[in-house]
């Protein structure tokens, strides 16, 4: 057996300056992470203006509340957060979900006219005497859905130029889902990953269940600056033990490398998939200031370069290029995909996702739909 150490990990995006021939620090080592890009001096947001300080409390639309693990304002912006998301969704989404068993149900539905091969068992006498046409009773079933939140909070998401840190749009994304599928027996859970430590939090139904769970997701402490995410380490804990059939939300900006593909398609073979990917807009373009300082929050790493008109049109390709190389990875595993930014309004991307979703929705198989509605049914 060779005595020959493994050849490391590299960074996504070292090895994305890499060929756009920037040379990276003789003592500046690979590691896997993404790039947070910082003006050159006093710090400062990436165009070179002073830093925002933190927002507690109560935040102003179309972006969510700060929401800062041990702040002591968490609450209240947990709060104000799902005050914004049943104002903004309640009302827009109503309708059902598809059940994961197949099968008739026990619930009596509607009356329809007798086709021909219809079981005569359920043939509605009452509806047939009254319109001296044969008529069968449909069932519906009340299925109980069951949804695992899998939220990356690595290092590369306590960053944000827009209205918020892509953090606090992960945690808001979170409040969407639990607002959307809880209700009627209905049971969420979650596994959170910071790359530091994993937390499985069992799914459970009830608005004190999801009060509590967006509190231990919103507080979950930040992985110190040099931690490497561990996206696949998180999908691999909710196929391993194999959990009932459901709806699994991925939460996560996907930088880095794919190596995470094979895992999420053998976790859509037994639920249905949707991530969620939320990023910046400097996760795709560098600042037309000249000199930038990149710092690479998943290893500490930093470096100095001057954004020319070239660079900058190089690495917005390159970057181009991993957003496409991500979204085939979501597509071979038949995942729903939907992007957020920091800079867009959150909210209105998930109706538009959610009203396209169930606008294609055309009533076969077994795919459940995000939905308001107490309870799921067929």
């Amino acid at each position: 057996m060779s005595s020959e150490e493994p050849p490391a990990r590299t960074s996504w995006w070292p090895r994305l300056l890499g060929r756009l021939g920037v040379a990276e620090d003789a003592e500046q080592g690979d590691d896997d992470g993404s790039v947070r890009a910082g003006a050159a001096g006093p710090p400062g947001d990436p165009d070179g203006a002073p830093r925002r300080p933190p927002r507690e409390g109560r935040g102003a639309e179309p972006f969510p509340p700060s929401l800062a693990p041990g702040s002591e304002h968490l609450d209240a912006a947990l709060r104000t957060l799902e005050l914004t998301v049943r104002r903004r969704l309640d009302g827009l989404l109503q309708g059902n979900h598809l059940g994961l068993v197949p099968g008739p149900g026990s619930e009596a539905g509607d009356a329809r006219v007798y086709q021909p091969g219809d079981d005569v068992r359920r043939m509605d006498w009452s509806v047939t005497a009254r319109t001296s046409e044969p008529h069968i009773r449909e069932t519906i079933a009340d299925r109980e859905l069951e949804t695992w939140l899998v939220v990356d909070l690595s290092p590369s998401l306590d960053f944000g130029t827009g209205g918020c840190e892509k953090r606090d749009l992960a945690v808001a994304a979170c409040a969407a889902v639990v607002h959307l599928t809880r209700g009627g027996g209905n049971r969420v859970g979650a596994i959170v990953a910071t790359g530091q430590d994993l937390v499985r939090l069992p799914a459970r139904g009830g608005t004190v269940h999801a009060h509590a769970l967006m509190r231990r997701i919103a507080g979950t402490p930040r992985a110190p600056e040099g931690t490497r995410g561990d996206l696949l380490g998180a999908l691999e804990a909710l196929r391993n033990p194999p959990r009932r059939r459901g709806l699994a939300v991925v939460v996560s900006d996907f930088l880095g490398d794919v190596d995470w593909d094979r895992a999420l398609r053998g976790l859509a073979m037994r639920h249905d998939v949707l991530a969620i990917e939320v990023g910046d807009r400097r996760d795709e373009e560098l600042p037309d200031v000249g000199t930038v300082v990149l710092a690479d929050p998943e290893s500490g790493h930093s470096r100095e370069v001057t954004t020319t008109p070239t660079l900058r049109r190089r690495f917005a390709a390159e970057a181009a290029a991993h957003q496409e190389q991500v979204a085939t990875a979501l597509r071979a595993a038949g995942a729903g995909h939907l992007r957020l930014r920091t800079d867009r309004d959150w909210i209105a991307d998930v109706v538009r996702f959610v009203v396209a979703r169930k606008r294609g929705w055309s009533g076969q198989g077994s795919a459940p739909v995000l939905t308001s509605t107490p309870a799921g049914r067929s």
